[in-house]
């Protein structure tokens, strides 16, 4: 973390531009880099991805039923999500769908999935933020910081929900990290019916401790004039922009299985469409300083870095599918997001909210959500049946698969040859779709928060806060190969001292 700028005259240059770097609390490496002008405001900010992961490159000749595995690897916090989307996308491969009893198994699974990372995001790596204030030493923003505040009793059932969750995922997928449930056609193994016991006890606790969770950020945030106030301040974190989500036939809030939904600004619907048309309405951008694509809505065009309806730049977020639905399927949910959209009214929002921070509140919506649909999944008679995967299925064509990801619509698209080996991948992860709003928001944070040359830590949290709130996954997200590599060696003598360094940008 940058510390404060003092100001002298014969630094004038070095002290226009504040590199914050590496940024904290996310999946992932990125940076901030801003640029001040000669009165100290900000002139330009950049939200930069500096790595290349590569994963759509050396998927290509790999077995199509190796991918589910192998892009779980992406990252440690969503791999459940890639191992979903991917094995989806392996079914169209094989021109199969699961058979009723795997598709509720894998849906027990991804819903369990989605409550363990909204827990990590919400306690480890935005609750620092508001629990501990936002200008709060870098020390105590931590999730060691958040224990010290909301107590052992609250920490104790963090880790023990968070666990409970993992552990439907490994009782389902094999591991609790990597799963290797998925099959073309279904899943690998039953579940016996002391298993459906084990885990309905675990869903059962989830969905109280997503209850406590909405009563922790009702208790800390809500209730908290100040917090409130930067949540709602349009000149900070506030954007309209497009939004995207998957809903289920009703245009309900959707992780699994769904048509993809766009609305524009004011709430209308835009576009919908089915998972395996994407390309027919978004593309990818590309920017000579990121690793990471920008995506946007054909229909629109990509017009930079730029809001309002045109600008093809749409979100995926929590607070994009609370955005784009019209309603949640579960109870407690549903009665969690009226009370979401009254709190908002009240302001005298009608339509969609624009708010980032709001995506935190969100995301907790969503949790309770998830909790609840794992637990009517659990409760299901069928999820005992044996009949697990299809049989006789013959390799070849075109598959893509799709996904809410906890941090985004996330597509899988492959397409394999008769010997099951991949000729083309493609992947248009959560964090990617958000790409151009998150640097849209860390530049609009910035120019709100740094005047006359006046820098601090706790400033430059708050810059972070703009793209905490979309839980980024650089990991998964950096695909894009901009021009050159760019290099720098450098050259030192035994004793350390540097010889020569030489750089290629």
């Amino acid at each position: 973390m940058a510390g404060p700028i003092i100001w002298d005259e014969k630094k004038k240059t070095d002290s226009k531009r504040i590199l914050v770097d590496p940024i904290t609390r996310l999946e992932g490496h990125g940076k901030i880099e801003i640029f001040l002008d000669d009165n100290g405001d900000v002139e330009n900010c950049y939200w930069q991805v500096p790595e290349l992961r590569g994963f759509e490159r050396f998927c290509v000749g790999r077995k199509v039923t190796e991918l589910n595995q192998i892009t779980a690897r992406l990252c440690g916090v969503c791999p459940g999500a890639h191992h979903m989307a991917s094995t989806k996308a392996i079914d169209g491969c094989f021109n199969a769908k699961p058979t009723p009893t795997a598709f509720l198994i894998r849906d027990l699974f991804y819903h369990a999935h989605f409550v363990h990372s909204h827990i990590a995001h919400f306690y480890a790596l935005a609750a620092p933020d508001f629990v501990c204030g936002p200008g709060a030493p870098s020390a105590e923003r931590n999730v060691l910081g958040v224990v010290g505040h909301v107590g052992l009793e609250l920490g104790g059932a963090v880790l023990r929900a968070r666990s409970q969750a993992q552990r439907i995922q490994a009782i389902i997928g094999g591991k609790a990290t990597h799963p290797v449930m998925g099959v073309a056609g279904g899943v690998t193994k039953a579940i016996s019916a002391d298993e459906q016991k084990e885990i309905l006890g675990y869903t059962e606790n989830l969905v109280k401790f997503a209850q406590t969770s909405l009563k922790v950020l009702h208790d800390v945030v809500l209730s908290n004039k100040d917090y409130v106030d930067i949540i709602k301040n349009p000149d900070l974190y506030y954007q309209d922009s497009y939004y995207m989500g998957m809903v289920n036939d009703k245009n309900q809030l959707e992780f699994h299985d769904g048509p993809i939904r766009v609305k524009d600004q004011d709430g209308n619907e835009f576009d919908k469409y089915d998972a395996k048309d994407y390309l027919d309405h978004i593309a990818e951008a590309v920017e000579p300083w990121s690793y990471e694509k920008f995506p946007y809505l054909k229909k629109v065009g990509y017009k930079g870095l730029v809001t309002g309806k045109d600008s093809g730049i749409y979100r995926a977020t929590p607070l994009s599918r609370l955005n784009v639905c019209d309603s949640i399927s579960t109870p407690l949910a549903q009665e969690a997001l009226d009370e979401y959209r009254g709190f908002f009214k009240d302001l005298g929002i009608t339509g969609p909210v624009h708010f980032s921070l709001a995506t935190h509140w969100a995301r907790v919506i969503e949790m309770l959500y998830a909790a609840e649909k794992a637990n009517e999944d659990a409760q299901r008679a069928d999820l005992l049946n044996g009949d697990i995967k299809q049989t006789d299925l013959v390799p070849g064509g075109r598959g893509v698969g799709c996904v809410e990801a906890p941090r985004g619509t996330l597509t899988h698209d492959y397409t394999c040859d008769e010997n099951g080996i991949v000729t083309a991948c493609n992947m248009v992860v959560g964090t990617t779709n958000n790409n151009g709003s998150m640097c849209i928001d860390v530049k609009k944070a910035a120019k709100g928060l740094i005047h006359n040359f006046e820098v601090s830590p706790g400033l430059l949290n708050m810059v972070e806060m703009a793209f905490r709130a979309y839980d980024p996954c650089n990991s998964c997200a950096t695909h894009s190969l901009p021009g050159k590599m760019p290099l720098t060696a450098v050259i030192r003598y035994r004793d350390g001292e540097v010889f020569e360094t030489v750089s290629r940008q």
